[in-house]
């Protein structure tokens, strides 16, 4: 039974908590809030934690990692900017190696588990087009990047799917005593997780009237089997967002631990992890279930 800590305690903290609470070979020790960093480093070095759970916001992400793969225990994140992943895996691959553990960057559920879907598809249908759409439901990432902009006291950020990988963003926001609407949604506007889409920026008296925690994506690729064509294919789900990604932060712990103790030290994301670490069981087992 290894032992695990969860920093953060938000939607996803709190889902992770869940999931951990029915795995059978990961046990939670104990759960950090943001201010309680020193105390989690200060655990790990003293060999009371073998895996973290990081649950804060994106943009944390690194510094908090990177601490802690230092101390030699494993870690997952859900980071969720997809341009600046491959950044992220190379910093810490470096803290990684150095503290012999390993870390699993965006593993949620996209990128993450949908990345892995992706492959897949690309596998099947190496030329062609891939398109993610997702939604319509609450994006945890904007809604958090939306609560982080000056003069919000609370956001909700729903995407809408227009077809074809677009999307709309219905951003919904509770301002702060005596900021003005227009100057907090142009900066809204300018943050990089609106920059890129169609973004609409309303002002509510109650987001928690609106909050919604449902979410969902439909992958599609079309394309070419070989030399032949009309190859297409669709995957699609429905799901409670932070449930489904506390779920996967969870079972990619389980594999990184798995990837320490066979001493492949170092950063990855999902789509390089074989999918049966991420399971509970015997490998045999899992493959006679599976196969």
């Amino acid at each position: 039974m290894k032992n695990i800590a969860i920093l953060g305690y938000g939607n996803i903290g709190q889902a992770a908590e869940q999931a951990l609470s029915i795995s059978t070979d990961l046990t939670l020790l104990r759960i950090y809030h943001h201010n309680e960093i020193d105390s989690l480093e200060s655990d790990c070095r003293e060999g009371k934690i073998d895996g973290v759970i990081i649950c804060t916001p994106t943009r944390e992400v690194q510094t908090y990692a990177e601490r802690l793969l230092r101390t030699g225990v494993c870690t997952v994140d859900s980071f969720d900017i997809h341009g600046q992943i491959v950044s992220l895996r190379q910093a810490l691959n470096t803290e990684a190696v150095s503290g012999q553990a390993v870390a699993v960057v965006a593993a949620g559920w996209d990128p993450g588990t949908d990345s892995v879907v992706r492959t897949l598809m690309k596998a099947m249908v190496p030329n062609g087009l891939t398109y993610t759409n997702f939604g319509p439901g609450r994006s945890m990432g904007h809604t958090v990047a939306a609560k982080a902009i000056k003069g919000v006291k609370n956001a909700l950020s729903m995407t809408i799917p227009l077809g074809t990988g677009i999307h709309r963003r219905m951003v919904y926001i509770e301002l702060e005593e005596g900021a003005q609407y227009e100057d907090v949604k142009q900066r809204l506007l300018q943050d990089d997780y609106f920059a890129h889409d169609e973004t609409h920026v309303i002002a509510v008296d109650s987001v928690e009237a609106l909050n919604n925690v449902a979410h969902g994506v439909k992958l599609t690729r079309n394309g070419v089997s070989g030399t032949t064509h009309n190859q297409r294919m669709t995957f699609s789900m429905t799901i409670n967002n932070p449930a489904l990604t506390g779920q996967v932060l969870v079972s990619t712990l389980r594999a990184a631990l798995r990837l320490q103790q066979e001493k492949r030290y170092g950063a990855y994301t999902l789509i390089e992890i074989p999918p049966i670490y991420l399971l509970e069981g015997e490998t045999e087992e899992n493959i006679k279930q599976l196969v």
